[in-house]
Parts: structure tokens; C-alpha cells; sequence
């Protein structure tokens, strides 16, 4: 998702999806260590979705 999609979405929403993310990057690392990763790009999508949602979290945060 893109920032200005992460900005429309509720306090609530921003903290589901990143539990979901960090869920996804933990079992990640556990197809990573098993050499069952299909995909070794996604850790470097989930990251960078982590830090978007940790930024609008933010924002909204000093707005308030």
C-alpha cells in the first residue's frame, strides 16, 4: 500500500495491518531458515510497509 492509502485508513486499521505484517516478516524468516522461501523480495516489501505504517501512525499521532 502507498502512504496516501495508509492515511485514509483508521488508528484501528494502521495497527491490524502492521501486526499483520509483522506476523508475515516472522513466519518469513522461518521459510528462510528452513530454505523453503519462495520469495526473497517480500522482506525487503515488508519492511519498507512496516516503516509506511509507522510513519502515518506517527503523524496522526502529533496531529491529535
Amino acid at each position: 500500500m502507498i502512504a496516501k492509502e495508509l492515511r485514509e485508513l483508521s488508528h484501528e486499521e494502521l495497527n491490524n495491518k502492521l501486526n499483520d505484517c509483522k506476523e508475515e516478516l516472522f513466519n518469513l524468516r522461518f521459510q528462510q531458515v528452513r530454505n523453503m522461501i519462495e520469495n526473497p523480495g517480500r522482506f525487503k516489501q515488508l519492511r519498507k510497509e512496516i516503516a509506511r505504517i509507522l510513519t502515518v501512525l506517527s503523524e496522526k499521532k502529533q496531529a491529535n
